[in-house]
């Protein structure tokens, strides 16, 4: 609780305790009136100034006109009667002064409760992104400097202790440590990181003290982008947001305008045409009443808070949303495309097996390795991932390395042939055919084939989970779209049981096979589009919501897209939409009970069945059961 909440709690205290005791002091007349007068503008002051305030600015219809000319109304009219002529309209002065200050008083209970939640909201968005870096700790002289995280530039050797933040996204050139990244991806699990590894900002050093080299500067770097997209979420109003600021601008001068009829015309009516009392009292009284039921503050204050704490139930999943307008967007998500690599597979290549051996397996895999050491290829990466072991150089010798079909070498005096089909055709080796999907490594032993490799990107652990919750979730068509080869990409839809699968594709072919699927699909249904790489930007942008892979994803499609998956796990888009779909119910259930009851009220205000004390709660009650459901949203099950 923060200073202004806790100076108005003290506010509704005191003005509550107050009205307590004047029921026990018996006053009369003006002196009653000044007694009064006391607790409500220790309550009310600030509401009067803003409507005063209001008034001054021609911006006159706003919740806080509505209830100074309220309650300002209801204490006139008891005053200006007497207990006499109140009463005998079913109407005490006592009751009305009582009346004023209990709805000054409710309605900044509904304030300080308001506030409260928007609070709580902020907090825990604070709280999961409390991730900026205070400072970078940089060695000079044989000791550390702390430096702002804004002045250190890129290639940069900065040293992190443990306990601390990464400030900037680098490489580590020295030490191994576990890190919590649980603020950027959801993930409470530590991740290890070594010498190489690239890390992010933002992330936690756990264990051991890390040199990293720093990639980025600091206003590039992950934790600063993530902090632009949460402090500018805000800015992107969805189209129910829209609505309530429209709905509000104009129905607040028309029920103003209403009150005034009802104050006015039946009076007037009644003394000009029936030749009955007018009854002023009593219809000033129900037009008070019907001003205090329809102030809109639980729509205007309930649907951006609902929005708000949707965006922060998201992020504390790991799940970063630009905007309402996108997570109102991924609500009606009925098409979602994917990416393949880096996507939906790992991006990394991996030895899946060893076929048509006719010596070991480890031999096949050893001789592949040491032929292939001398190698950047992510194949040959892959080959010596899967030996596991140091290669002893000396074992090598006369390596020709033939582009675009594979390497000869000598390994211990034997000539070692790795490649594809062209290489054994080229050394007439007579091979087998392979009828796994991937990459093969054919290996031959002085012309002898001793076997294949094959080498095949592999499935993010959750890829088929994911698709099958999309399916759940209401999605009717999944999509992949991929420059690999048919035969791979085939493999891969087929595995995952995706819809359609549109192979060999330039990223050109991606955006006009995205505007195909949007021409196709409904007016009210949404497409997404899922990647990882720079290819993907322009389909990013292209389709209804972009979703991008955070983790390990191109600073371009981060910055196309709507959407951005902080751990590069495709199981969090299906969790995002039930994040969207669940804030929006609760939008639609707020509007709907808000205007309602608000309706209901006003007609039995009009009607006089209504008094202030039902008009306190169509406006207070109903803002703070509003606000009750509004929060719900933060609150996401975990994965």
């Amino acid at each position: 609780m923060n200073k202004k909440q806790k100076k108005m709690l003290v506010r509704i205290i005191v003005s509550a305790v107050f009205i307590i005791i004047l029921k026990f002091i018996p006053a009369e007349g003006l002196v009653r009136f000044a007694l009064y007068m006391i607790p409500y503008m220790i309550i009310g002051y600030d509401v009067l100034k803003k409507a005063w305030k209001g008034i001054c600015n021609r911006q006159v219809f706003d919740e806080n006109f509505l209830m100074a000319i309220a309650t300002i109304g209801a204490i006139a009219v008891a005053l200006y009667e007497g207990s006499a002529s109140a009463a005998a309209l079913g109407i005490t002065g006592e009751n009305d002064y009582t009346e004023a200050i209990a709805v000054m008083l409710f309605y900044q209970i509904g304030e300080f409760f308001q506030s409260y939640a928007v609070g709580k909201s902020r907090r825990n968005i604070s709280e999961l992104m409390d991730i900026r870096p205070d400072y970078a700790n940089i060695e000079k002289d044989g000791a550390l400097e702390q430096v702002d995280p804004d002045e250190v530039e890129i290639g940069t050797i900065i040293v992190v202790k443990p306990g601390e933040k990464i400030p900037i996204d680098g490489t580590i050139v020295e030490g191994n440590t576990s890190l919590n990244t649980s603020a950027l991806t959801g993930e409470s699990l530590p991740k290890e990181a070594s010498v190489d590894d690239e890390v992010i900002s933002g992330c936690i050093n756990l264990s051991g003290l890390i040199k990293i080299r720093t990639t980025k500067e600091f206003g590039e770097s992950t934790v600063s982008k993530i902090l632009d997209l949460v402090e500018n979420a805000g800015s992107k109003k969805s189209k129910s947001e829209n609505f309530i600021s429209k709905f509000a601008r104009y129905y607040t001068p028309v029920v103003c305008y209403g009150a005034l009829a009802l104050a006015i015309l039946p009076p007037l009516v009644r003394w000009l045409f029936m030749g009955l009392s007018p009854m002023w009292p009593v219809y000033i009284y129900r037009a008070l009443t019907f001003l205090v039921i329809s102030c809109p503050c639980a729509l205007v204050i309930s649907i951006p808070l609902s929005f708000f704490a949707g965006i922060g139930g998201a992020s504390n999943q790991g799940v970063l949303v630009k905007g309402s307008s996108y997570l109102e967007a991924l609500s009606e998500a009925k098409y979602v495309v994917f990416d393949k690599t880096g996507t939906m597979t790992q991006g990394v290549f991996e030895v899946n097996g060893v076929y048509e051996n006719t010596i070991p397996k480890e031999d096949v895999i050893e001789m592949a390795a040491y032929t292939e050491s001398f190698s950047t290829h992510p194949i040959s990466k892959s080959l010596l991932k899967a030996y596991g072991k140091e290669v002893d150089k000396n074992r090598i010798h006369d390596v020709q390395e033939i582009s675009g079909h594979g390497v000869i070498a000598k390994i211990d005096e034997k000539s070692v042939a790795a490649g594809n089909e062209k290489l054994m055709k080229q050394i007439a080796v007579a091979f087998k055919p392979c009828e796994k999907t991937g990459t093969v490594v054919h290996v031959a032993i002085d012309k002898q084939y001793v076997g294949q490799i094959v080498i095949s990107d592999i499935l993010k652990p959750h890829a088929k989970e994911a698709i099958s919750s999309l399916k759940r979730n209401g999605v009717k068509k999944t999509v992949m779209l991929t420059g690999d080869t048919k035969v791979v990409a085939d493999q891969v839809a087929k595995e995952l049981e995706i819809d359609e699968v549109y192979s060999e594709l330039l990223p050109a072919d991606k955006v006009s096979i995205v505007e195909q699927l949007l021409e196709k699909k409904g007016k009210k249904e949404k497409l997404a589009f899922v990647g990882d790489g720079i290819n993907d930007a322009p389909v990013l942008s292209r389709a209804d919501i972009g979703i991008a892979m955070g983790a390990l994803g191109s600073d371009a499609a981060i910055e196309s897209a709507d959407i951005v998956l902080m751990d590069d796990d495709p199981l969090k888009i299906s969790k995002a939409i039930k994040i969207s779909r669940k804030c929006l119910r609760i939008v639609y259930q707020n509007i709907i009970f808000a205007i309602g009851i608000k309706l209901i009220c006003l007609v039995l205000g009009a009607l006089g069945i209504a008094n202030m004390w039902l008009a306190i709660f169509a406006d207070v009650g109903v803002m703070v059961i509003a606000v009750l459901n509004a929060i719900r949203a933060l609150f996401v099950k975990k994965l």
